[in-house]
């Protein structure tokens, strides 16, 4: 079934590409007199900075992003939120089990790149922009022997 909201198919499309289900909410809306699953209400919207289905927030993921904003209760402060989804087999609704999307309880940070190695093409580079070794480290990655070799070449 086709939907404008994100639900497990959607999801479980994403796991057979391989791709994490990590996102960052870029903004809650509260909606009303919406049409979500044939039915009109009145629901909070969370879109996402990367390009997905927005994704209708139960109450139980209304409570999670909530607490990933200092637990404010106005939506228009739950923004660049990072969260994981993932499927939940065991949502009921209406007292029967259907499954659904969650949220994780634990906010995911972001994993950053790890630094190109240093190596001994870029010694004329730092050395004529008179880069220290703490400026080197911060852009690089760099062993103990690749700075002895370092230091021999600009001489120190």
């Amino acid at each position: 079934m086709k939907s404008d909201h994100l639900g497990i198919a959607d999801l479980e499309d994403l796991i057979e590409e391989g791709k994490q289900l990590v996102f960052t909410i870029k903004e809650v809306k509260q909606e009303i007199n919406v049409s979500v699953a044939g039915k009109k209400g009145n629901f909070n919207i969370a879109y996402f900075v990367e390009k997905i289905k927005p994704l209708v927030l139960n109450s139980t993921n209304c409570k999670q992003v909530k607490a990933f904003c200092n637990n404010s209760p106005f939506v228009e402060d739950w923004k660049n939120v990072l969260v994981e989804l993932y499927i939940d087999d065991n949502v009921k609704m209406k007292g029967e089990i259907v499954g659904g999307v969650r949220i994780k309880p634990i906010q995911p940070t972001l994993q950053q790149k790890p630094k190109p190695q240093f190596t001994e093409a870029n010694f004329e580079k730092a050395k004529l922009a008179n880069a220290t070794f703490e400026q080197i480290e911060k852009a690089y990655s760099i062993t103990e022997e690749m700075k002895q070799k370092y230091m021999d070449y600009v001489g120190v």
